[in-house]
């Protein structure tokens, strides 16, 4: 039996990357958004708030990399996921940082949960496209939640 397992975790630079990634293409389509990457246990490893960015977005955009990291599940896609029982996810809903509408990405590589990107402050679509930039700029294929771009 093993008592220890060995487990993979977004280094600092590339969460860097990623928020600074998210900011930017933010930006592009005119909005002031806090972006934030997570490690796979939900620890903050960096958060990048762009200037005029609403302070409250720092915790919002935190809780969407969360709940990403955590659930390894994108935050539409767990909320889409919990759609035909209402018990479990208003359940879910009401647990402390979890965040169910768009703007959070898991960070995955070979198969592994390594983080979760959360981005706050513009419309949803606006967070949504932000952090798959950030998945972009780290060669992560946003289109499948940060799995390994082929």
């Amino acid at each position: 039996m093993n008592i220890s397992r060995t487990t993979s975790t977004i280094t600092s630079a590339a969460a860097l990357h990623a928020v600074e990634a998210a900011v930017a293409h933010a930006a592009t389509r005119g909005a002031a958004v806090v972006a934030a990457v997570v490690d796979p246990g939900g620890a903050l490893v960096a958060c990048l708030r762009a200037d005029g960015a609403f302070a409250a977005s720092v915790d919002i955009a935190r809780d969407k990399a969360w709940t990403s990291a955590i659930f390894g599940a994108s935050t539409d896609g767990l909320c889409d996921g919990l759609s035909q029982r209402e018990v479990l996810r208003e359940g879910i809903a009401l647990r402390p940082g979890v965040v169910l509408f768009g703007g959070g990405l898991p960070i995955t590589l070979a198969g592994s949960v390594i983080g979760g990107i959360g981005v706050s402050g513009g419309s949803e679509d606006d967070d949504r496209t932000s952090a798959a930039a950030g998945l972009r700029a780290l060669g992560l294929d946003d289109t499948t939640g940060g799995t390994a771009a082929t």
